[in-house]
């Protein structure tokens, strides 16, 4: 599975950004899919995962309620709406592909490439 991921960019504090994570392959409902970021000086951290249908989700307690992630299958992409951004939300983004099962750890098998997130204040 290659993954492609885009959508980041600079905004002020405050705004939304939609991240997509395009992804190749014929079997992509057959992966969960994660979100991760990691800023400057620190380790890579969660943030969202989703179930290869997309019936179970997880949200890192520090973006609940702003941060929503989605997929859709037919498209083979995987999604991450950010809103009411913060200037911690500040980081280089990574979608990740696992095989079967969701999970917060960052054991993926997959990862893709990275996208840039910076939030002004």
């Amino acid at each position: 599975v290659q993954l492609q991921a885009s959508g980041g960019g600079l905004v002020q504090a405050g705004d939304s950004l939609k991240l997509s994570c395009a992804a190749s392959g014929r079997t992509f409902s057959s992966y969960a899919m994660g979100w991760f970021r990691q800023a400057p000086g620190k380790e890579r951290e969660f943030v969202a995962a989703i179930g290869g249908n997309g019936d179970s989700t997880y949200v890192a307690d520090s973006v609940k309620g702003r941060f929503t992630i989605s997929r859709n299958n037919a498209k083979n992409a995987v999604y991450l709406q950010m809103n009411s951004l913060k200037p911690e939300d500040t980081a280089v983004y990574y979608c990740a592909a696992r095989t079967y099962s969701i999970s917060r750890s960052d054991d993926y098998d997959y990862w893709g490439q990275g996208t840039q997130v910076t939030v002004s204040s």
